[in-house]
């Protein structure tokens, strides 16, 4: 069946990324269909229904995210600040590039299916519990429920400000990235070096 045809499934991906990129978020299934020289009805046969298509992109574009995230955590015992540095700016570039994409997932697909937001919830949190288990694993953070802890804030920080950044165009790139990178350190940092020590009366 062409459904489990895996080139005709990437060629079908290709043409969606396209109408979405070129039209914005709002596009509609019928201008994807179009896209791809086929009508909306066989469109949905190769991926079930309107949620199936929906998922393939997610897994799609989330996941190469999540891949591009992942070199950076691999990067074992090097300076944490260049280290969350390089993360969030690959994320924020990769957004930003594909601004369309990333609105169309997040804004239009997750709201409109509940089974969709509930499959990016999955992707996000799975990203949030490896790189727990990196820090836990580098003894970056000493406690392991400290570090899930950590991780799944701040994967869910970067992802909430960067949505943010997207409607605030005119706030400079670089000080998005400092500011992120500055909480993130702050938090490794043993609160006897942050916290000022009460004076003797």
């Amino acid at each position: 069946m062409n459904g489990r045809d895996p080139d005709r499934r990437k060629a079908l991906l290709d043409a969606a990324d396209r109408a979405i990129l070129r039209e914005g978020p709002e596009v509609s299934m019928a201008a994807i269909a179009a896209e791809a020289g086929i009508t909306k009805p066989i469109l949905y046969r190769h991926f079930g229904d309107k949620s199936g298509l929906y998922q393939a992109l997610a897994d799609r574009h989330v996941r190469r995210v999540i891949s591009q995230l992942r070199t950076e955590f691999d990067r074992a015992r090097t300076d944490p600040r260049r280290r969350a540095r390089a993360a969030i700016e690959i994320y924020l570039d990769l957004i930003s590039a594909n601004l369309n994409l990333y609105r169309f997932l997040f804004h239009r697909a997750s709201v409109e299916d509940t089974s969709v937001r509930s499959h990016m919830t999955a992707l996000v949190r799975g990203l949030g519990e490896e790189l727990g288990e990196v820090l836990a694993a580098e003894e970056v953070v000493a406690d392991p429920v400290r570090a899930q802890i950590l991780g799944h804030a701040f994967v869910g920080m970067v992802q909430t400000t960067g949505d943010w950044w997207l409607e605030h165009p005119e706030v400079e790139r670089g000080r998005v990235v400092e500011g992120l990178v500055d909480v993130i350190v702050a938090a490794f940092t043993p609160r006897s070096a942050t916290v000022p020590r009460a004076r003797r009366t």
